[in-house]
């Protein structure tokens, strides 16, 4: 019941609660009442499965009935609110589409809109009591800070519902325990209940509840086991079974989605007749190598269908890219779920999705957004096979890219290396452990050569994300009792899943700069920035010009211009320069900043601002064979935002020796007819070539995805004129496209200098 203005009230009411308040007193304007029964009547509870007692579907229950809230606009701030509510300190996360399965009954709450310091959910803005245009697949869930309120005496306790739920799921090999490696593809399934891990018994075990099982466990297919042999084995051994009667479609992304049934706590004789259940999983070529301790082989997907992961902190983790007619491009989160979202992980070769990402929670994609409202049953075999919507640009954007986490195989590759020293577990030195059973020991890393792409390796074996630094000196940090280095060389790809996959010198350790100080140590970081060059401009502004020599003396200092022009008679005589301008966007999570700090960025007086990198852009002209004939670079950039997204403010500005980098969602433009935004073609012949671009080449500043900084584009040269076509970044060729681009049209032969 909502309370009556004072306003509304006749006069002989006013004059009675008046002398009511005079006679009772009322609470100072200072002192909050305290909360007896939930915000004005209203009781919250956590429902839904699988969860953990902090988190789960929200329901509320109004005017004696129980009903949840819609996930449409959905925030943070409305989840600390709610964990508040319920006895909580704060929220660490929320969720929708109904991650814990869609609730019953009413839909109290729609478009609710919290700033975060609200006291009472009915202080924040909604569509009112009851009116809601959502269906209970839109059922929005919270995950709070398992930390209670202190004093918290309301009686909005969770309630947890009273059939057990299956927490985990795990396989115990039945033989060869101490000897097998990991990850652990085969044995008796076991679950964990409340009260500790019990067996499941087979009698009914289908393929099915194998597949979801193994989707749990991160692997992506199931195969056939000897039943036989696990049965004469069993009967030698003690067996304790907590469940049976498991039924599964197969699409469930996890075992507690299935039908089950429970052996009860006073069931003398369980599973007669039968025995515990089997599974063995079909683990992908990545986690085969790893079990296997070589080094992955990449396989590439057949077919022009491809998906992939971008912007993800680890394995598995990532804004869904979908691969059309030969361009990559994102897909739209609208109807975006757990099926879906199985479908990619199983078709990257990982398990079931453990979440169903919106919002682009792993930034921002570029171009295309290919889907929209995909619908999977779950046992599609790719996500081009569920049904779809094919979109225009109008219909969504990428503020709605989807994305997924995916369950993966427990490898253990995390116990082998740990940080010392460091003033967080985020940074420190690092130490990797050698040797085998009965003789481990741990042992540090030589610094030569250690950089950003051997930090990655190290940080995602750390499970800590991305590096934001990889530093070859750490003299700084205590290196405790650890002071033998064991191993050095390390040269990473960037990709391994951990330094083990990555070359080194093996167990002959040679190391240029001896002592402690000069060994590998890392900073690493959730969240990384993401370069990418607008690719279609260059196409379109590129260009040639013969600029005088008397022109071009500030670009000489800068060392913009080909070697050969050091012996030019200047000032006279000129050069022949392709130009084009480039646009460079940050689609990371983190800000761009240059490695260095302000107080090593050099002043150039030409152009009259400070330099804050050494190479941040090289500039190439190819033969279709991979030679260079033609380079340029700027010797460092100015790096500042000069356009943002709409809903972005820029933060970074050269002048008045301000601070330099690209905001997330803003990029730096640099137009054709500024200095050095050039190559020096003077030396170059006639010919078919590659002009190829490549931002942070040495890898100096940390990103979430290296591959996506090189671009390439055919380019004809007449020796008057230049034709720039077919511009692509690096990594968006499929096989189709860079046959085609390969391939010159009329041309047999090119002519080179």
């Amino acid at each position: 019941m909502r309370p009556v203005s004072v306003w509304q009230w006749s006069p002989w009411g006013l004059l009675l609660f008046l002398l009511y308040s005079f006679c009772v007193g009322s609470p100072s304007p200072s002192t909050a009442p305290e909360k007896k029964d939930g915000s004005q009547g209203l009781r919250f509870r956590l429902a839904g499965f699988p969860r953990k007692p902090f988190e789960g579907r929200v329901e509320i229950q109004r005017a004696g009935e129980w009903g949840t809230i819609c996930d449409d606009d959905f925030t943070l701030q409305a989840a600390h609110v709610l964990c508040r509510e319920l006895g909580f300190t704060e929220a660490t996360g929320w969720t929708h589409s109904a991650k814990y399965g869609p609730g019953t009954g009413r839909i109290w709450l729609d478009n609710l809109s919290c700033s975060g310091t609200e006291r009472s959910v009915t202080e924040c803005a909604s569509r009112g009591w009851g009116n809601s245009d959502c269906t209970h697949d839109e059922d929005a869930g919270v995950i709070c800070k398992d930390e209670r309120l202190p004093g918290f005496s309301d009686s909005n306790v969770i309630e947890v519902e009273h059939h057990l739920q299956v927490e985990e799921v795990r396989l115990r090999p039945a033989v060869g325990r101490g000897r097998r490696p990991l990850p652990v593809t085969e044995g008796l399934v076991e679950v964990r209940l409340p009260d500790g891990w019990s067996q499941v018994c087979d009698k009914g075990w289908s393929a099915h509840n194998s597949h979801v099982v193994c989707g749990m466990l991160g692997f992506p297919n199931e195969k056939r086991v000897n039943v036989a042999f696990y049965r004469l084995l069993a009967q030698r051994q003690q067996h304790s079974f907590g469940l049976h009667g498991v039924d599964c479609v197969g699409t469930e992304a996890h075992l507690s989605l299935c039908s089950l049934e429970f052996y009860r706590a006073n069931d003398t004789a369980r599973c007669p007749g039968g025995s515990p259940a089997v599974v063995s999983c079909v683990p992908s070529p990545l986690y085969a190598a790893a079990s296997s301790g070589q080094k992955k082989q990449q396989s590439k997907p057949q077919g022009e269908a491809r998906v992939r992961l971008k912007g993800g902190a680890h394995p598995g983790e990532g804004r869904v890219e979908v691969l059309k007619a030969g361009t990559w491009g994102t897909v739209c989160d609208r109807k975006w779920d757990l099926q879906a979202a199985s479908v990619v992980c199983r078709e990257l070769g990982f398990g079931s999705a453990r979440e169903a990402l919106s919002g682009a929670r792993m930034g921002q994609g570029m171009g295309a957004i290919h889907l929209s409202e995909v619908r999977c049953s779950g046992q599609e075999p790719s996500l081009w096979n569920c049904p779809h919507k094919n979109i225009t640009a109008e219909d969504c954007s990428h503020s709605r890219d989807a994305g997924v986490r995916c369950n993966l195989p427990y490898t253990g590759v995390e116990t082998k290396i740990r940080l010392s020293g460091g003033r967080s577990r985020h940074e420190g030195r690092v130490e990797v452990q050698i040797g085998g059973p009965g003789s481990v020991r741990w042992g540090l890393i030589c610094g030569d050569d250690w950089g950003t792409l051997e930090a990655m390796v190290a940080c995602r074996q750390l499970g800590l994300g991305y590096a934001s630094h990889g530093l070859q000196e750490t003299w700084y940090w205590d290196s405790g009792n650890v002071t033998e280095v064991v191993m050095s060389g390390v040269r990473c790809a960037g990709t391994e899943l951990s330094l083990d996959q990555c070359a080194h010198h093996g167990t002959h350790v040679t190391c240029k700069r001896t002592g402690t100080r000069f060994t590998a140590g890392v900073i690493c970081s959730e969240t990384a920035s993401d370069l990418l060059l607008h690719s279609a401009l260059v196409q379109e502004t590129a260009y040639i010009e013969d600029r005088p020599l008397h022109m071009l003396y500030c670009a000489a200092e800068e060392n913009c211009l080909a070697s050969s022009a050091r012996s030019a008679n200047w000032p006279y005589g000129h050069r022949r320069l392709l130009r084009f301008s480039s646009q460079i966007h940050n689609l990371g999570r983190a800000d761009f900043r240059p490695k260095a700090g302000r107080h090593s960025w050099v002043w150039h007086e030409c152009h009259g601002h400070y330099h804050s990198m050494d190479i941040f852009t090289h500039y190439d002209i190819l033969t279709p064979n991979g030679t260079k004939v033609a380079e340029g670079h700027k010797a460092s950039f100015c790096l500042e935002d000069t356009e943002c997204q709409e809903d972005v403010s820029k933060r970074y500005e050269c002048a008045n020796f301000g601070e330099q980098g690209i905001t997330v969602g803003c990029w730096d433009l640099y137009r054709h007819d500024i200095d050095c935004q050039w190559i020096d073609i003077t030396d170059v012949k006639p010919g078919n070539y590659i002009l190829q671009v490549v931002i942070n080449p040495n890898f100096e500043v940390a990103e979430s995805d290296f591959t996506n900084n090189a671009m390439k584009c055919n380019c004809k040269y007449d020796g008057h004129r230049i034709w720039v076509h077919n511009c692509h970044i690096g990594d968006a060729f499929s096989e189709e496209a860079n046959q085609r681009f390969e391939r010159y049209p009329g041309q047999t032969s090119n002519q080179i200098i």
